[in-house]
Protein backbone atom coordinates (compact mmCIF):
# COMPACT_ATOMS: atom_id res chain seq x y z
CA UNK A 1 0.00 0.00 0.00
CA UNK A 2 1.27 3.63 -0.91
CA UNK A 3 1.26 6.11 1.94
CA UNK A 4 -1.89 7.34 3.40
CA UNK A 5 -2.65 10.84 2.85
CA UNK A 6 -4.83 11.23 5.57
CA UNK A 7 -5.30 10.26 9.04
CA UNK A 8 -7.50 9.37 11.19
CA UNK A 9 -7.60 11.60 14.56
CA UNK A 10 -10.30 10.00 16.98
CA UNK A 11 -13.97 9.20 17.46
CA UNK A 12 -16.42 11.59 16.57
CA UNK A 13 -19.45 9.49 17.20
CA UNK A 14 -21.30 5.97 18.28
CA UNK A 15 -24.71 5.40 16.73
CA UNK A 16 -26.97 3.62 18.58
CA UNK A 17 -30.65 2.31 17.39
CA UNK A 18 -33.80 0.56 19.12
CA UNK A 19 -37.66 1.13 18.60
CA UNK A 20 -37.82 3.70 21.01
CA UNK A 21 -35.39 6.71 21.28
CA UNK A 22 -36.92 7.14 24.79
CA UNK A 23 -35.66 4.19 26.28
CA UNK A 24 -31.91 5.47 25.03
CA UNK A 25 -32.73 8.60 25.93
CA UNK A 26 -33.34 6.93 29.94
CA UNK A 27 -30.24 4.79 29.11
CA UNK A 28 -27.81 7.71 27.62
CA UNK A 29 -28.70 10.89 29.06
CA UNK A 30 -31.29 10.21 32.33
CA UNK A 31 -29.01 7.36 33.39
CA UNK A 32 -25.59 8.05 32.37
CA UNK A 33 -25.63 11.49 32.31
CA UNK A 34 -25.27 12.58 28.95
CA UNK A 35 -26.12 16.24 27.23
CA UNK A 36 -28.90 16.22 24.68
CA UNK A 37 -27.79 18.51 21.91
CA UNK A 38 -29.94 18.36 19.20
CA UNK A 39 -32.08 16.24 16.99
CA UNK A 40 -32.28 15.10 13.54
CA UNK A 41 -34.76 13.28 11.52
CA UNK A 42 -34.58 12.18 7.75
CA UNK A 43 -37.46 9.94 5.85
CA UNK A 44 -34.67 9.13 3.35
CA UNK A 45 -32.57 8.09 5.87
CA UNK A 46 -35.68 6.38 7.62
CA UNK A 47 -34.22 7.84 10.72
CA UNK A 48 -35.33 9.91 13.85
CA UNK A 49 -32.47 10.88 16.20
CA UNK A 50 -31.65 12.48 19.05
CA UNK A 51 -28.20 13.93 19.34
CA UNK A 52 -26.49 13.29 22.87
CA UNK A 53 -22.56 14.40 23.66
CA UNK A 54 -19.58 14.33 26.22
CA UNK A 55 -16.77 15.41 26.78
CA UNK A 56 -15.97 19.07 25.08
CA UNK A 57 -13.74 20.79 22.26
CA UNK A 58 -12.02 17.97 20.20
CA UNK A 59 -12.88 15.79 22.59
CA UNK A 60 -16.36 15.67 22.24
CA UNK A 61 -18.58 12.65 21.35
CA UNK A 62 -21.36 12.53 19.65
CA UNK A 63 -23.78 9.15 20.94
CA UNK A 64 -26.47 9.35 18.63
CA UNK A 65 -29.78 8.26 19.46
CA UNK A 66 -31.55 6.66 16.65
CA UNK A 67 -35.20 4.88 15.97
CA UNK A 68 -36.93 4.19 12.24
CA UNK A 69 -39.25 6.32 11.28
CA UNK A 70 -40.70 3.33 10.06
CA UNK A 71 -39.66 -0.03 11.54
CA UNK A 72 -40.75 -2.31 7.95
CA UNK A 73 -38.33 -0.05 6.08
CA UNK A 74 -34.59 0.45 5.26
CA UNK A 75 -32.36 0.82 6.58
CA UNK A 76 -32.74 -0.43 9.42
CA UNK A 77 -31.14 1.78 12.14
CA UNK A 78 -32.33 -0.10 14.83
CA UNK A 79 -30.97 -3.55 13.83
CA UNK A 80 -27.81 -4.15 15.06
CA UNK A 81 -28.44 -1.95 18.32
CA UNK A 82 -24.76 -0.42 17.54
CA UNK A 83 -25.60 1.00 14.07
CA UNK A 84 -21.93 2.70 13.05
CA UNK A 85 -18.68 4.31 14.45
CA UNK A 86 -18.13 7.44 12.90
CA UNK A 87 -14.09 8.36 13.05
CA UNK A 88 -12.41 12.07 12.70
CA UNK A 89 -10.39 12.53 9.54
CA UNK A 90 -8.33 15.35 8.39
CA UNK A 91 -8.76 15.24 4.81
CA UNK A 92 -11.79 13.36 3.59
CA UNK A 93 -11.70 13.53 0.29
CA UNK A 94 -8.18 12.22 0.37
CA UNK A 95 -8.84 9.52 2.46
CA UNK A 96 -11.74 8.48 -0.22
CA UNK A 97 -9.83 8.58 -3.01
CA UNK A 98 -7.27 6.65 -1.51
CA UNK A 99 -8.71 3.75 -0.04
CA UNK A 100 -11.05 3.50 -2.73
CA UNK A 101 -7.82 2.69 -5.04
CA UNK A 102 -6.87 0.45 -2.01
CA UNK A 103 -10.03 -1.72 -2.68
CA UNK A 104 -12.30 -0.19 0.23
CA UNK A 105 -16.32 -0.36 -1.15
CA UNK A 106 -18.40 2.66 0.29
CA UNK A 107 -21.95 2.82 0.72
CA UNK A 108 -24.06 4.28 -1.76
CA UNK A 109 -24.10 8.16 -1.16
CA UNK A 110 -20.63 9.28 -1.77
CA UNK A 111 -19.75 12.30 0.46
CA UNK A 112 -22.52 14.31 1.44
CA UNK A 113 -23.27 16.67 4.66
CA UNK A 114 -24.01 14.48 7.64
CA UNK A 115 -26.62 15.31 10.40
CA UNK A 116 -23.94 17.45 12.70
CA UNK A 117 -23.42 19.63 9.20
CA UNK A 118 -19.61 18.60 8.75
CA UNK A 119 -19.00 15.81 5.49
CA UNK A 120 -19.24 12.37 5.69
CA UNK A 121 -19.31 8.90 3.87
CA UNK A 122 -19.49 5.57 4.77
CA UNK A 123 -17.65 2.67 4.66
CA UNK A 124 -19.77 -0.53 3.37
CA UNK A 125 -20.20 -3.03 6.48
CA UNK A 126 -19.79 -5.67 3.71
CA UNK A 127 -16.41 -6.10 0.89
CA UNK A 128 -17.33 -7.86 -2.31
CA UNK A 129 -15.78 -9.04 -5.00
CA UNK A 130 -15.16 -5.55 -6.87
CA UNK A 131 -14.27 -3.93 -3.68
CA UNK A 132 -12.63 -6.74 -1.27
CA UNK A 133 -12.17 -4.10 1.64
CA UNK A 134 -15.28 -3.52 4.04
CA UNK A 135 -15.85 -2.51 7.69
CA UNK A 136 -16.28 -6.38 8.69
CA UNK A 137 -19.77 -6.29 9.61
CA UNK A 138 -19.77 -2.77 10.84
CA UNK A 139 -20.87 0.16 8.97
CA UNK A 140 -18.10 3.13 9.43
CA UNK A 141 -18.89 6.79 8.64
CA UNK A 142 -16.06 8.72 8.15
CA UNK A 143 -16.08 12.47 9.02
CA UNK A 144 -14.43 15.51 8.33
CA UNK A 145 -12.46 17.21 11.34
CA UNK A 146 -12.85 20.91 11.21
CA UNK A 147 -9.95 23.14 11.82
CA UNK A 148 -9.96 23.50 15.20
CA UNK A 149 -10.53 19.46 15.79
CA UNK A 150 -7.18 18.68 13.80
CA UNK A 151 -4.95 20.77 15.04
CA UNK A 152 -6.12 19.84 18.35
CA UNK A 153 -6.17 16.13 18.04
CA UNK A 154 -3.38 16.21 15.49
Amino acid sequence: MSERPFRILGIQQIAVGGLDKGRLRTLWVDTLGLTLDGRYSSEKENVDEDIAFLGEGARRVEVDLMQPIDPEKTPRVHSPPLNHVGLWVDDLPAAVEWLGAQGMRFAPGGIRKGASGYDICFVHPKANEEFPIGGEGVLIELVQAPLDVIEELA
